[in-house]
This record gives C-alpha cells, structure tokens and sequence, in this order.
C-alpha cells in the first residue's frame, strides 16, 4: 500500500508540475494539433509525425520538453486517423482502419457527428486506461527486470523482430522475418560493442557508429511514403456536414463496458513488442463483435464496433510503453521512434531508468490525451477542413521537413545520404510487399541482441546450454521456437485439421 501511495504522491508531483509550467502548452498544444492533422491526411502516418519530431527536436532540447511533444503527436495521430475513416471511409493511419468498419456506415446514416463525438469520448478514455495499466505495471515489470540477464534480453529481442515480422506481413510471413534479419544485419555494422572491432565499415569512417537511428527512421518511414503519395495522389472528396459532435453523458455511460474491455484488449496486445495500434484495434474489434449481443450489426454501423476499434488502438499506446521502458523493446512502430529519441538523449531504458522520467511519460499522457479530448469535441471542423488539403501541398512541407530533420541530429551530409539510401531500400521493399515496420525494429533491437548474445556465450565459454539452463531463458527460447514453427504451412494445415469442427 505504501508504495502505492508513492507511486501516486510521485504522479501528481510530476502531473502539478507540468499542469504550473507555461513551457508545457508551448509544446503540448501544437504537437497534438500537429497529431491530429498528420493521422488525418491520408498518407501521413503517427510514425512519420514521431519520427519527424524526434529529428527536429534531437538532442537540441532539454529531453522534458522533447517528451511532451512527441508523446502530444503520437497520441494526436493515433486519434487524429479516425476522421477520414469515419467521414471518407479511407483510413488515415493503420491504426484507424477497423474504426472505418463502422464509421462511415454511420456517416452515410447521417450520425457523423455522433461517430466523431463516440470516438473521441473512447479515445480519451482508452488512452487513460492505457496509461493507468503504463503506472501501475510498469513497477512490476521492472523489479522483474532486475533478474533478466543477457541469455533473456537476447531471446526477448530476437522474440521482438520474429513478432514484428509475423504481424506485420501483409502475404507471406517470410517477408516480415526477411525484413526484420535485414535491420539485424544492419544493427551489426560498427565498431563491435564488446571487443571494439570494425565490422563492415569498408574504410567509411562515418560507420564507425554504425546506422544512425534518425536517418535510418526518416529514410523508412518518410521517403517511402512521399514516394506513393507522389505516384499516386488520393484525391479526398468534399467531407459530409456534420451535426453535433459532444455525445450524450449517458450513451457513454451505457458503453463504458465496451469501452473498458476494449481498453484491456488494446493494453495487452499493445504491450507485445513490435505489434502496434492496428492489429489491437483489429482484435479488440473482433472480441467485440463475439461478445455483443447485436454483433450481427458490426459493419453496418454499430457504435459498439466503432468504439471496440477505436479505444482500443489508443490504449495501446500506454501498452506500447510499456516494453519501452522497462526492457528498451518498443511496442510499435511510433514507440520506435520514440526509443530512438531516448537514445540520442543517452536514455537507456531498463531497470536502470530513473523513476521520475517514468512518472514524467504518465503525466505528459494523462495532459496530452485531455488536450486530445478538448481539441477533438470543439475544434473537430478544422480538422475537418484540413481534410481538403491535397497531397501534393503537404508531401513536399514534409520532405522539407524530413530533410532538416535528418540533417540537424548528426549535422553531417552523411546523414542524408543514409536517409535517402534506406528510403529507396525501403520503398523497394514496400512495392513487393515487405513490411518495413520489423525493418526498423530489427535495427532499434539489434545491437541489444548482438551484444547480449555474444556476452551469454563469452559468460558460458561458448556454451549454447546457457539459453535452455536458465528458466527464463528456456521460455523464451520455447516460444521463439512455437512463433517460427507455427508459421510452417504443414503445421498450419495440421492445426486446422484438428480444430474442433473441421475435418
């Protein structure tokens, strides 16, 4: 109980001191107005908006403020993707997509504004739910932390590319391990981080450091989309009118229960490294429509699957952080980003973490999803309008902006050179349908493997024992090994067949 008590003596501290500090809207306002408008324009994405924030601000200001701005645009953009999936039908992020299930169907009822004001309302409260289960789990997790050594950590991150990789892979789930083993290789360019060797530097001093993250999260995620959008511009119609948009308190009230189901769907499966807000929100949809009594209306405009989706992939954000910040794993593409962030600021998370940062993530939570609340029922127009904007207007803005946000972090051309080269990997790589997501991850994640893995073996004088001996160790081994061989085709068939109702 006491440490309880000052767990929540430390998060109102922080909270009162971000609420007091006029710093905090400087940064906060703008960065979830920005949220919103990338998660709105189709093409735009919460991962491009962190990863263009995470350049600009770099290691150039204090860590605090950078926070605030890129947790404010990572909770805008998640929320910011639902306007387009209700009022258009085309998503404006991943993570939106199931909310178009039932969105638009209500649009095309006429109740657009009544979807609008549904999601927002579920939005915020998934996001605190999120957060909540982020204060209180995230201690747990980290005393557990403290017994996990490098035999675990190897398996866990090697468990984090394999995971990525399967959900993310659109066909073949091959692709998503390629992709993911191809950002593991580049995580072994560099000087050796035990031995200091120079591995594949080919004489090029500007890879002594290895793959800067920035570049390498700009070129992944910004290039390849500029590239489409400039291929093939989605032309946005005339958004529909919309009526009133604050919901009634007692249709809330009626489907909190939804609500908060949702939110421990999207907390969980947020939680799994390297998953993200879309496939929560694609299972939180699914959980849904088996647990209502009317999930024959799913798809044709329930509001009980338009907040099922909705609350959930917000949710999913405080889930996201969760492996963040205790093991330095991110949940999701965006959580990536935001490790690559911590990074440059020489943040390492783990057990190590100061307590107070973590207290500091909650606070900047709780305020941005108010914020997100407030800009979502009374400025919902002008996101509306923003809807108008064509592509060719705001790809070029960010180009611009990708560039400078590449160049300012190292302040060398070499920077942009790998921005540019990892760009025209990545949007190869998107043209034959390879997921990037584990690409990135495999990269964030890789020289933890690395070193944890050469370290388990130079312990163990080269004993592979030492990854089954330990019992951790042994799970995680298992379940690597269940994730690959679950994805054989004759296991699959086999599965299938012997599942109860099929022959």
């Amino acid at each position: 109980m006491d440490f309880v008590l000052t767990q929540l003596s430390g998060f109102s501290t922080s909270l009162f001191a971000l609420v007091l500090d006029p710093v905090t809207y400087f940064y906060l306002i703008p960065s979830v107005f920005l949220g919103i408008v990338f998660g709105a324009l189709p093409g735009l994405t919460a991962t491009l908006a962190v990863t263009i924030l995470t350049g600009f601000f770099g290691n150039k200001f204090p860590l605090d403020q950078a926070l605030i701005a890129l947790i404010g645009a990572y909770v805008g953009a998640i929320y910011g993707g639902s306007y387009p999936s209700i009022l258009l039908n085309i998503p404006g992020t991943a993570a939106s997509a199931a909310t178009a299930m039932d969105g638009y169907p209500l649009t095309k009822q006429g109740k657009g504004g009544q979807a609008l004001g549904l999601t927002t309302t579920a939005s915020f409260i998934g996001t605190l739910f999120g957060t909540f289960c982020l204060l209180v789990f995230v201690w747990v997790l980290l005393a557990v932390s403290k017994n996990i050594a490098s035999p675990e950590k190897a398996l866990l991150a090697l468990f984090g590319i394999l995971l990525s990789g399967t959900l993310m892979s659109k066909d073949l789930v091959i692709k998503g391990w390629i992709s993911g083993l191809i950002g593991l290789a580049m995580a072994m360019v560099g000087l050796d981080p035990l031995l200091s060797e120079e591995r594949y530097v080919f004489g090029w001093s500007y890879l002594l450091s290895g793959f800067q993250v920035v570049p390498v999260l700009m070129g992944a995620f910004a290039i390849p989309q500029i590239m489409e959008g400039a291929r093939h511009a989605i032309m946005v119609g005339k958004a529909p009118k919309v009526g009133r948009i604050v919901p009634e308190i007692g249709e809330v009230v009626r489907r909190m229960p939804s609500i908060l189901r949702s939110g421990g769907i999207g907390t969980g499966v947020g939680a799994l490294p390297g998953v993200g807000e879309d496939v929560a929100g694609w299972v939180s949809y699914g959980v849904g429509k088996a647990a209502s009594k009317e999930g024959h209306k799913f798809g044709k405009g329930s509001k009980d699957g338009l907040i099922s989706a909705e609350a959930a992939n917000n949710a999913a954000i405080g889930g996201a952080l969760i492996p963040l910040l205790v093991l330095g794993i991110p949940g999701s593409p965006p959580a990536a980003a935001l490790l690559g962030a911590l990074k440059i600021n020489n943040v390492i998370p783990g057990p190590t973490i100061d307590p107070a940062l973590i207290l500091h993530v909650v606070a900047i939570l709780v305020l941005a999803s108010l914020t997100m609340l407030l800009m979502g029922l009374f400025t919902a127009r002008v996101f509306i309008m923003v809807l108008r904007i064509p592509q060719t207007v705001f790809l070029p803005v960010v180009m611009v902006l990708t560039t400078i946000g590449s160049f300012s972090v190292g302040g060398g051309i070499n920077d942009l050179f790998l921005m540019i080269g990892v760009g025209f990997v990545a949007y190869a790589m998107n043209r034959m349908h390879y997921p990037i997501a584990p690409l990135v991850i495999g990269v964030i994640l890789g020289g933890l493997f690395d070193e944890t893995f050469r370290r388990s073996l130079l312990i163990s004088d080269g004993d592979l024992s030492v990854f089954v001996s330990r019992p951790g160790a042994a799970i995680l081994l298992l379940l690597n090994v269940a994730l690959i061989l679950s994805q054989i085709p004759a296991i699959k068939r086999l599965g299938a067949r012997l599942k109860p109702g099929t022959s």
